[in-house]
């Protein structure tokens, strides 16, 4: 598929650039490659609004998984208590920007991001 053709995977632009994310380093520093395979019929295309709220959608993610690690007495990235705040500062700004976006994100909901936040303050008010 020509990434200038066709239309946005999440919320249907059309007639706009499309990209997709590919390689990079997630909220933690770790790198990641989300290439699809030559053999994928269907690859995910996106506007740049859309873009950009995968990239909160995998900050979020990657923070809920490690978040969740830590409650589960595993280990995580959130161990550290700079880390840890880094990450409440995140979800902060990710929910400011899905807030300020003037129409619902198609990829990351806004009330998951604040039920994640509140679980944090939980979490350090206990600590």
């Amino acid at each position: 598929m020509d990434a200038g053709a066709g239309s946005c995977n999440a919320c249907g632009a059309a007639g706009t650039a499309l990209m997709k994310l590919s390689l990079g380093k997630d909220f933690f520093g770790r790198a990641y490659d989300r290439l699809s395979p030559s053999s994928d019929q269907s690859p995910k295309w996106y506007c740049e609004a859309c873009s950009m709220q995968k990239n909160l959608q995998r900050d979020f993610r990657d923070i809920r998984a490690e978040f969740d690690k830590l409650t589960a007495g595993q280990a995580s990235e959130l161990s550290t208590t700079d880390t840890f705040q880094r990450a409440a500062l995140r979800l902060r700004e990710i929910a400011a920007i899905l807030e300020a976006t003037s129409s619902q994100s198609p990829i990351l909901a806004a009330p998951d991001v604040a039920q994640l936040i509140g679980r944090f303050q939980t979490t350090t008010m206990q600590a």
